[in-house]
């Protein structure tokens, strides 16, 4: 990663290729943990970014290394998109120590503190006051960080929401706030919980800048982020991203998707971010079937490398359960 240079997407043909093959990383690992899942490789609970993967890889384009990251349970497209080695995310996805979390936190609680990303969260919209904190920390030690903070439009009913907007406008922080609306929290329509089902509407209600994206357009996110960056590296305070997205899969491994019709999902997933930008970039000219080939035979690659290293990992010794959870006793 590095820091952006301008407030527009760079549309050179590495870039382009980039931006694809982080897509199709999120894809595969995650079909991969599916996989995992089933066999009983991975336990607990599994929520599967399919079909949103645009959002993380465009966002993740316009933060810097010193930048913070903070996301939700469904983080494992996050944390790939922000640098977190694969080896130890699959090792964390399976509980062993090698983990980025050392396997103490699993699907749901991913953290890696070289890539300053902190989350990974279990509790909906948990991640916002952590954002407003880490946002106040980097302003008050006068640093030039933003802290860029993930969360789902189910987040959006949470009282956690109004108040770290409240409080993001009111002290200006650095905080760029990304909503990915995929329609249904959990198993709720959004019109079913939410009078004003035009979220970044809510935002603005804070006097928070804010703006509604395409979030299948992996080009159309990184566009509006980097806009709403450079804003905030300004001195102009939060900014608010509503991204327009849809999981492909349900919600969790363990959900029967009984409220949404088949049809709906199908039709969405012929506007799926990987598909679309694939589709696009041969259309004009930028990609070649070889190029397509060569990029999946390196992904598989990586996944597989993966795995491998999450195989040979260790568990945790019992003895050791209550380290990082009890502070030591000090003569």
């Amino acid at each position: 990663m590095t820091m952006p240079d301008s407030t527009k997407p760079r549309l050179t043909h590495a870039h382009l290729i980039e931006l694809l093959r982080q897509m199709l990383r999120i894809r595969r690992f995650e079909e991969k943990c599916v996989e995992l899942y089933s066999a009983e490789k991975i336990r607990g609970f599994l929520h599967v970014y399919i079909g949103e993967e645009a959002v993380a890889v465009g966002v993740m384009q316009s933060l810097a290394p010193g930048d913070a990251a903070v996301a939700t349970y469904r983080e494992h497209g996050h944390a790939l998109a922000r640098g977190v080695a694969m080896g130890p995310l699959m090792a964390e996805m399976y509980g062993k120590k090698e983990g980025c979390s050392r396997g103490r936190g699993g699907s749901m609680h991913v953290f890696d503190a070289a890539t300053r990303f902190y989350g990974g969260n279990a509790i909906v919209g948990g991640g916002l006051p952590l954002a407003i904190g880490l946002a106040l920390a980097d302003k008050m030690r006068g640093r030039e960080n933003i802290t860029a903070c993930f969360f789902g439009e189910g987040a959006v009913a949470e009282g956690e929401f109004h108040e770290s907007l409240n409080l993001a406008a009111l002290w200006q922080l650095p905080v760029l706030f990304i909503c990915e609306n995929n329609l249904y929290a959990m198993g709720t329509a959004l019109a079913l919980s939410e009078s004003e089902t035009d979220i970044h509407a809510k935002a603005q209600s804070y006097r928070i800048p804010s703006e509604a994206v395409d979030g299948m357009d992996v080009i159309a996110v990184e566009a509006a982020a980097r806009r709403a960056v450079a804003a905030i590296r300004a001195g102009g305070g939060p900014r608010f991203l509503e991204c327009r997205t849809y999981r492909f899969r349900a919600h969790s491994m363990f959900d029967a998707e009984l409220y949404r019709d088949k049809a709906e999902v199908e039709v969405w997933k012929k506007r799926g971010p990987i598909l679309r930008f694939t589709e696009w970039l041969k259309s004009n000219g930028m990609l070649h079937d070889t190029e397509v080939t060569g990029i999946e035979a390196e992904v598989s690659a990586e996944v597989d490398s993966a795995v491998v290293f999450a195989e040979a990992g260790n568990w945790e010794p019992v003895e050791d359960l209550t380290r990082y959870v009890l502070a030591e006793k000090r003569a």
